[in-house]
């Protein structure tokens, strides 16, 4: 097994850190993410501080950061007046109401006037709150009780969806006809019974449930772009289908843009596709770095919210912190040019990461769509979770994270996470980053 590698004197501190977080803290981390079983080996790098693009460790190393706390901080580190707004709410006006402020409707504004398959919003915490209301309210404005989940995507921890994210292959099923397969144990037995486990980017295998099953089928859960295997695009023609399938079998078409929600444009990625989903989930480029979640969409299925008939309940849901945070991301992003900069720049990184792998004669290519990308090391095209499975090399993965941290660039060191650029990221910080990656694929070019 690999280890981070910019030699174990430069991170002694996080290495101390580590063993003592590990006596009061499972695992010594409060995510699995950040574990050492999901690639920090053989310890998390521990923070000092983050400014703009830069990320500073324990030990006072110094990174280019394309984790971006794995997708909110799409302003960067500390953005001036996200920070600003928190900080005079708290200082002016308090945290926690359990009572509504004016805040909450300005916030909502911006939303259903951003978003083109939103006409109401209510806001969440986190991404797993939302998306657990989000198929309850499919359930409830249907009638029906079955889930079309797909294989590799991750949709939050809760009972009802936390299946079938990453299996064993071969406890799966067949490609076309995958089985539900829990995380982990401690997962109440029944619950697969809702769910529909399908291959993604096969419209097909979608036409084919829903003809047999679609009057079972309450809600398709998807995220528009696959980003928790990895990037993997849809494939031409494939979120259209979807769309089709859905109103055809009235089924509530849900989209998890958690991650890709105000990162591919204010409208996210639906707006950047055109395709209006029934429902939608946005979370991470929502706060600008703050906790803040929120589940919108078509008004008549909102409408079951507005009277009781489905609860959405929650004592920090639109706290002021979140709104304030929120509320000023949003302004921020909804400047005149500023995604067009952050695409233009995001774009400098995908094609000269690109161009770098050919030129050392690698296989591999780096795949995304606007400030969203991931280097695959593969010989074929990854169109799904099995794809990925059987043509990514991890291994070489693994030595490209190792090689491009030990040059001061950083990222998740799983090749099913991805690099995230923000706003704060310069071309400067590109030029730096590719230069390093240079470096590094030529050294891999030589032993492979």
């Amino acid at each position: 097994m690999n280890y981070i590698s910019p030699s174990l004197t430069r991170t002694a501190t996080s290495a101390s850190l580590f063993e003592t977080a590990r006596h009061v803290i499972p695992g010594g981390v409060n995510s699995t993410a950040r574990a050492q079983w999901s690639g920090w080996l053989p310890y998390p790098l521990f923070v000092e501080r983050g400014e703009g693009s830069r990320l500073v460790d324990a030990d006072g190393n110094h990174y280019i950061d394309y984790l971006l706390g794995l997708g909110p901080m799409i302003l960067g580190h500390r953005p001036r007046k996200v920070t600003r707004a928190v900080v005079d709410f708290i200082e002016q006006r308090g945290t926690v109401f359990a009572l509504p402020t004016a805040d909450e409707a300005v916030l909502a504004e911006k939303i259903v006037a951003a978003v083109p398959g939103v006409e109401q919003v209510r806001l969440c915490n986190t991404g797993t709150e939302a998306v657990l209301y989000a198929t309850r309210l499919a359930r409830a404005f249907t009638g029906k009780r079955k889930i079309i989940r797909f294989e590799g995507m991750y949709h939050g921890f809760s009972d009802g969806v936390y299946w079938s994210k990453h299996p064993p292959i071969d406890k799966a099923g067949p490609d076309h006809s995958p089985k539900a397969v829990p995380q982990g144990p401690g997962m109440p037995r029944g619950v697969e019974e809702n769910l529909i486990i399908l291959p993604w980017n096969d419209a097909q295998a979608l036409a084919d449930v829903l003809a047999k099953h679609g009057e079972e089928i309450a809600g398709i859960i998807t995220e528009p772009v696959m980003c928790n295997t990895g990037c993997i695009l849809p494939r031409h023609g494939y979120l259209e289908a979807m769309r089709d399938l859905a109103t055809r079998h009235d089924v509530v078409l849900i989209f998890d843009e958690v991650i890709t929600g105000f990162r591919l444009g204010l409208g996210g990625a639906q707006a950047r596709f055109g395709i209006r989903p029934d429902l939608s989930v946005f979370a991470k480029g929502l706060g600008g770095g703050f906790p803040v979640a929120a589940l919108g969409g078509r008004k008549e299925i909102m409408s079951l919210v507005a009277d009781g008939t489905v609860s959405m309940a929650g004592t920090y849901t639109a706290n002021g912190i979140a709104v304030a945070a929120a509320n000023a991301a949003l302004d921020e992003l909804g400047q005149d040019g500023v995604y067009g900069q952050l695409d233009a720049v995001s774009d400098e990184l995908r094609t000269g990461l690109d161009l770098v792998l050919k030129q050392a004669g690698l296989p591999a290519y780096t795949v995304g769509v606007g400030p969203l990308m991931q280097v695959w090391f593969a010989s074929k095209p990854i169109h799904n979770y099995r794809d990925a499975e059987r043509y990514a090399d991890q291994g070489l993965f693994r030595r490209w994270f190792e090689g491009m941290l030990e040059r001061g660039v950083l990222f998740h060191p799983g090749a099913y996470e991805n690099l995230f650029v923000s706003t704060a990221h310069s071309r400067e910080d590109i030029a730096v980053t590719l230069a390093a990656a240079k470096d590094v694929a030529s050294g891999l070019a030589r032993t492979v």
